[in-house]
């Protein structure tokens, strides 16, 4: 993989840059099963900021992405009656690595591999900076969350459980 001066080449970097993205690189020690709580602390930000990127399925097996708090979780309940289906359940890790193109833990939403819609808990939007996946276990980048408006079709939902 090529490296650049701040941070890896990945298929998230690369849409980004293609979009003309301004964003910051942190590379962290990536611990299997740490999340969130794990990049907050190696990278000395508030978990609330770093923002997760989930795949999730309906009862037909169609993908989604939900970019949740990482502090939060989301209510699956909620979700799908928000967005009009019966369930919505978390895909299974290796069936959200064929619909991204990304390994579990290093998720992005930026450059995977099919199109899927993406939903977004509103509050995410209330914060100045976010810490996203770029693309690889262990790497995150911070952008200003209005970004996410312009580069991805959003549905803005509220789902958070605390």
């Amino acid at each position: 993989m090529m490296k650049f001066v701040n941070g890896p080449e990945t298929q998230a970097t690369k849409y980004l840059r293609q979009h003309g993205v301004t964003y910051s690189s942190h590379l962290y020690d990536y611990e299997e099963h740490g999340g969130t709580g794990t990049s907050a602390r190696e990278l000395n930000v508030d978990e609330h900021s770093v923002v997760k990127t989930l795949v999730m399925e309906d009862e037909l097996g169609r993908p989604m992405i939900v970019l949740m708090h990482g502090d939060c979780k989301v209510s699956t309940k909620e979700l799908a009656r928000q967005v009009g289906c019966k369930k919505i359940e978390p895909c299974r890790p290796e069936v959200a690595n064929r619909h991204t193109g990304f390994l579990v833990g290093g998720t992005s939403p930026f450059g995977t591999k099919k199109k899927m819609p993406v939903y977004v808990e509103k509050s995410i939007f209330d914060l100045s900076l976010i810490y996203i996946n770029g693309g690889r276990r262990g790497y995150l980048i911070s952008m200003q969350p209005q970004e996410l408006k312009r580069l991805l079709d959003l549905r803005v939902v509220e789902v958070a459980l605390p």
